[in-house]
């Protein structure tokens, strides 16, 4: 392991902090209401945890979905008109999470006849599918012109300091978000849909056009080099389409995938069940909640660009395996918070209580160790396994299994939850923590030293360059 430093954050094209600018803006709105929307929409408007999560999960899907276009958009027609789109489209669709109930009133009789799901929940779930689309389309951009403004060298740093651009973000949110939700609840979603239209400004006016033309004439050449031929926008719109397939489809990159999937249900926890845990049977308040979740954000701010570059010599591979171990100790923490307020719930004491809440904390802290090893070496893998020309839609593919992921743990949580089952979601997650160790470990063995991370051409050229067509 080398010694940690901050210069790591230093020697980066402008671009990248301009992007990395935007990304902390952008997360400040999420983080105005990632632990509310919950607590809100359940305890406050009414809507059964089951189908907030459903809600929820919805919005991960319909991501997945948007991450995909978008990460073929950003290869055909280059990264910033997608990312400008996106952030003003979702200005719209964030606010609207402030006017569920009154947009009850244009839903359709029949859904909710059909679906046995109240009118209210409709409209909740139907915002969710709206927002997730468009917000999707943005993540697969801002990653693909990170790596195009990067070296292989400097690639895993990169997408570390846009990681601490998100918690420096989140954590300044949640803080104004606890005391915005206690003065006016619904404004945290007004405010969201604020940050996006600042964004796109930013991106609009300061972030370069990077590599549009670049990638899409290595798009042609390697298209020519397969023996396709382009005759025309429609033989142009199939060829596209046929290079996405490609590069989505690699047997390495879905292996990639997959494991994403695991990591993201962890993430689903922090936004679905552990507020629940922290708010109804802990009884903290919105405030309250608010300012314990900054442990996951200081934790980020502290400890991300240190770790990253103290990690640079291993495999990426390992350190996300060390990752998963990471997530399933703050998922035996979460265990314990729920064991006691369980236990307790006709009347917690004081001291059960601090120790509920400690607990709580130690999910937080322990869920973001793994998180900062997570996130920048997947995608900083992920953006090796292809050419320039494949990244966007490649690392699309990595953040279309992060929202199916969500989507899937947060639907998940809210049924051992409403059914009374919440002491058996936490064993089955370390369970989970197991097998995506298994999946890495195996997943190594397909990959080159150089895409693995490793630092040195003796060590590069020992080891013929993997494929996997």
């Amino acid at each position: 392991m080398q010694r940690p430093s901050l210069d790591a954050v230093r020697g980066f094209d402008r671009a990248v902090y301009v992007v990395a600018l935007g990304q902390l803006i952008n997360v400040f709105g999420g983080g105005l209401v990632y632990p509310f929307a919950t607590v809100h929409f359940h305890l406050r408007v009414g809507i059964a945890l089951s189908v907030v999560g459903l809600g929820l999960g919805a919005k991960s899907v319909t991501t997945a979905a948007g991450t995909a276009a978008g990460g073929l958009l950003s290869d055909v027609i280059g990264r910033k008109p997608v990312m400008v789109a996106s952030m003003a489209l979702s200005a719209v669709a964030l606010a609207a999470f402030a006017f569920v109930p009154e947009i009850v009133g244009v839903v359709p009789t029949a859904v909710p006849a059909a679906t046995g799901v109240s009118a209210l929940g409709v409209a909740f779930v139907g915002v969710c599918v709206a927002s997730g689309f468009v917000r999707g389309l943005y993540t697969p951009a801002s990653h693909a012109m990170t790596a195009d403004l990067t070296d292989a060298a400097e690639r895993d740093r990169g997408y570390a300091l846009l990681k601490v651009a998100n918690n420096v973000g989140f954590g300044a949110g949640f803080v104004a978000g606890g005391a915005l939700y206690s003065v006016a609840s619904v404004a945290v979603f007004v405010a969201d849909g604020a940050t996006s239209a600042v964004v796109a400004l930013v991106i609009l006016l300061f972030v370069p056009r990077v590599a549009a033309g670049e990638v899409a004439d290595e798009r042609t050449a390697s298209a020519a080099g397969e023996g396709e031929e382009s005759d025309g926008e429609g033989d142009a719109g199939r060829g596209a389409l046929a290079a996405w397939w490609r590069a989505a489809t690699r047997p390495r990159v879905l292996a990639l995938a997959g494991v994403n999937v695991g990591f993201a249900v962890m993430y689903a926890q922090m936004q679905t069940t552990l507020p629940i845990v922290a708010t109804e049977e802990l009884v903290l308040t919105a405030a309250q909640l608010g300012t314990l979740y900054v442990v996951n954000p200081l934790t980020v701010v502290i400890l991300q660009i240190p770790l990253v570059d103290a990690v640079g010599g291993w495999r990426r591979t390992r350190g996300l395996a060390a990752s998963a171990c990471f997530w399933a100790v703050a998922m035996l923490a979460a265990w314990g918070a729920d064991l006691i307020s369980v236990s307790g719930h006709a009347g917690l004491a004081a001291p059960t209580v601090v120790l509920g809440v400690a607990l709580v904390g130690g999910h937080l802290f322990f869920g973001t160790v793994g998180e900062i090893l997570h996130s920048p070496l997947a995608s900083a893998l992920m953006s090796d396994l292809g050419s320039a020309a494949e990244r966007g839609t490649q690392l699309s593919m990595l953040e279309v299994a992060k929202r199916l992921g969500i989507g899937l743990g947060s639907f998940a949580g809210g049924l051992f939850f409403d059914h009374g089952f919440s002491g058996l979601l936490w064993p089955t997650l370390i369970a989970v923590c197991g097998l995506v160790v298994a999946t890495l470990l195996w997943l190594e063995r397909s990959v080159t030293p150089r895409e693995n991370g490793a630092r040195g051409d003796a060590t590069e050229a020992a080891v013929e360059t993997a494929t996997d067509d």
